[in-house]
């Protein structure tokens, strides 16, 4: 394995795990059902896509490459997905995005 395989693949990974750091940060802060899956769906699949990828690239051209590839195409797909049905069902089942004027209304009591 070279050097600038392993500082590419070193790379991906950590900026795959910067990105789900920043989407964990996102889920804590962020006010409501809705803001908080779209933050945990868009940021864990970009990041899980970064650090497959840097996997893909210390494997080299293998079966487990194709594996892995298979694998960011099915999280691609299947990612948003789920997400989209759990909000969905959240606003069937009556929720609905926090409002700003929600906030100062139960600031004021």
């Amino acid at each position: 394995m070279s050097l600038l395989q392993i500082a590419v693949s070193v790379g991906l990974i950590v900026v795959g795990l910067l990105i789900m750091l920043v989407g964990s940060i996102g889920i804590l802060r962020l006010p409501d059902f809705f803001s908080r899956t779209h933050a945990a769906s868009k940021v864990d699949t970009t990041g899980i896509i970064f650090l497959l990828l840097g996997l893909v690239v210390i494997e080299g051209v293998s079966l487990a490459m194709a594996k892995l590839l298979i694998a960011i195409a099915f999280i691609m797909l299947a990612n948003p997905v789920a997400v989209h049905a759990l909000a969905r069902a959240a606003w069937l089942r009556g929720d609905r995005p926090w409002r700003k004027e929600e906030r100062a209304e139960t600031n004021g009591k």
